[in-house]
Order: C-alpha cells, then sequence, then structure tokens
C-alpha cells in the first residue's frame, strides 16, 4: 500500500500539536480510500474550521476549506452538481455539533451519499481549549475551569436519532479499525458518519490530567469495546465500537435524479 502519493508532502511539516491524534485519523482515511482502489480525481475532501480541518490542505484529492460548521452543507452542494464523486468530510467536534449540527441533523436525514468524519478530542483546540459539545459533564475547559455542567452529546445517537443510514465508532487507539470503518462509510451508499475519538494532550488532556498522548491513547483502550462483544454485555458503562447503524435507504442524489427523470418524460 502505497498512500504517500495521497500526501502534499510540500505543506509538511505539519501544523498539528505533537502526540495529536488528527495524523493518526488521516492516515487512516488514506489507507481506507487506497483500499478502495479510488482515484485520486473522484474524492472531494471538505473541511470547515478547527484543528481536524487542516487536513484537506494535506491531502491530494480535490479539496475545500470552508466556513467554521458550513462543511456538510458545501459537500452537499459539491453531491448534488457531481453525483459520482466520492464526498469526504472531516469534522471536529464542534464543528459537527455546535455550529453545524444543524447541518448535521439534516445531511443524516436526507441521506445523501456523504462520508462525514468526526474527529472527537472533546474540546475546541485551535481556538484555546474551550469546553466543545461533546466536552464530558464534569471535565474542565478553559471556559469552565470548576467542570462542565452540560450534559455531552453522543454523536453516534445523535446521527441514528437524525437517519443516518450508517454510523460507525473508532479510536486513534484502533488504527486498523479505524481505517476498516472508513472504508466501509466511504462503500455505504447513504450518509455515514464515522466518530473516531481522537487525543488532544495540549489542551484536554493537560486540563483533565489525561496525561500524554500514548497515556490517552492506552485510555481509550480502556473505556471502549467492540460492539456486542462480552466485555460491551459485562459493562455498560464502556463506549461501544465498530458499525452500529447499516442500514440500506434511498439515496437523496439517486430519488433526485428519478424524478427528475419522470418530470421530463411527463414533459415529452
Amino acid at each position: 500500500m502505497n498512500t504517500r502519493r495521497y500526501i502534499r508532502e510540500r505543506f509538511f511539516p505539519h501544523l498539528w500539536c505533537p502526540g495529536c491524534g488528527h495524523g493518526i485519523v488521516m492516515s487512516a482515511l488514506v489507507g481506507a480510500v487506497d483500499s478502495l482502489g479510488l482515484s485520486q480525481n473522484e474524492v472531494v475532501v471538505i473541511s470547515g474550521i478547527g484543528c481536524s480541518s487542516r487536513m484537506p490542505g494535506y491531502l491530494d484529492f480535490h479539496t475545500m476549506h470552508t466556513l467554521h460548521g458550513r462543511a456538510l452543507a458545501f459537500a452537499t452542494g459539491v453531491k448534488m452538481g457531481r453525483p459520482d464523486l466520492t464526498v469526504i468530510v472531516p469534522m471536529g467536534d464542534g464543528d459537527a455539533a455546535a455550529i453545524g449540527g444543524n447541518h448535521l441533523i439534516h445531511a443524516a436525514r436526507r441521506n445523501l451519499d456523504l462520508t462525514a468524519v468526526v474527529l472527537n478530542n472533546r474540546i475546541y483546540g485551535m481556538t484555546g481549549g474551550q469546553s466543545s459539545p461533546t466536552t464530558p459533564e464534569g471535565d474542565r475547559s478553559t471556559t469552565a475551569p470548576y467542570g462542565v455542567l452540560d450534559p455531552s452529546f453522543d454523536l453516534v445517537e445523535l446521527a441514528r436519532g437524525a437517519g443516518a443510514s450508517f454510523v460507525a465508532r473508532s479510536t486513534t487507539y484502533h488504527a486498523q479499525e479505524t481505517r476498516e470503518l472508513l472504508a466501509a462509510a466511504i462503500a455505504h451508499q447513504g450518509f455515514s458518519l464515522v466518530e473516531v475519538l481522537s487525543q488532544c494532550p495540549t489542551y484536554y488532556g493537560r486540563k483533565n490530567q489525561g496525561g500524554d498522548a500514548v497515556a490517552m491513547m492506552k485510555t481509550f483502550k480502556q473505556i471502549t469495546a467492540p460492539a456486542g462483544s462480552q466485555r460491551a454485555a459485562q459493562d455498560p458503562g464502556l463506549i461501544t465500537r465498530g458499525i452500529l447503524v447499516q442500514e440500506p435507504r434511498t439515496e437523496y442524489c439517486a430519488a433526485y435524479g428519478e424524478l427528475v427523470r419522470e418530470l421530463s418524460g411527463h414533459e415529452e
């Protein structure tokens, strides 16, 4: 597997902090694209604003770096105009669930053939470590020095409730699993959301005594379990990983194209 051809090496060294998990997710993503045999000209990667949104700058596909929280809106336009393209949208947890939450809900509801990759480090990393919608209740941030009072979003349940036809979760500790889940999500015909728990030792780890990047990744191993596993059944408090929703539904662009053909036939 030669994935270096997908990287714009002229933009390295990257701007992510030492120990950031986002590079692991980017590696898993290009591995997934490579495993599916997709041409670089077939793939569009669209991001908003945030640490995760640096990713399109480092990837040698068609790329767009757009507005905070609006990546899925831009992706909708691209997919409707060119339904033949594979559109992947890396987002942060704040980007996806705060300012971009409404776009996430409606992209899932419509079942557009987009793959949303939410790199969830449970904090706003790029802008100084503020609380995000996924910061666990009681954890600390620069805007909640005494602990977050708000209950956090479960992005998997949010996507499930909004009607996403493919939902999965993994972590940066489980890099091979993440690659396989991303490949399955990209291949799925419909809206896919893959949440990847990603460490932020600079802000989240430091504020919450999470240790360095290695310690945070080991924590991901300890607090998660494969969906349907005996370990998950024995401890309902564990976060489940793997494919959590996978069901066939009519894809939006296909339904739209069929409507256009029907109307064109009536006019004749």
